[in-house]
């Protein structure tokens, strides 16, 4: 499936939750919990913490920041001008989002829609 979304660079876009990752780690856990209960409960218990990020943090792009909301709490601020680099991991399967700052890198679990993230990073801070 392919998305024909284009952001403007300034019309904020908010991404919306995908509780893929989650649920796939949750129905994994199961049959590890008969073999192995304790892994299967770590399995399951890390499923569902981010189940509860997917539910409750909300990422926005604006036209200069990618804003990082807990509810209508904005945590963290990422100024585009200090990124330097970014990657999805595994495309055809996207897990994980990675970027470099200029003094800090960041390792992010894909709990939002994929195809708009990709869109955005595309669109607003593309690679170097």
């Amino acid at each position: 499936m392919t998305s024909s979304f284009a952001p403007e660079s300034t019309s904020t876009v908010e991404l919306k939750p995908s509780y893929n990752i989650p649920v796939v780690l949750v129905i994994a856990a199961i049959p590890v919990l008969i073999v192995q209960p304790w892994v299967g409960f770590a399995l399951a218990l890390f499923g569902l913490f981010l189940m509860f990020q997917a539910l409750t943090l909300r990422l926005q792009f604006t036209a200069t920041d990618l804003d990082l909301y807990r509810g209508e709490k904005l945590i963290r601020r990422f100024p585009y001008q200090e990124w330097q680099n970014w990657r999805i991991f595994w495309n055809g399967v996207p897990i994980l989002l990675y970027f470099k700052e200029i003094k800090s890198i960041h390792f992010l679990p894909i709990l939002f829609d994929p195809n708009t993230l990709k869109n955005c990073l595309e669109h607003r801070c593309p690679r170097i």
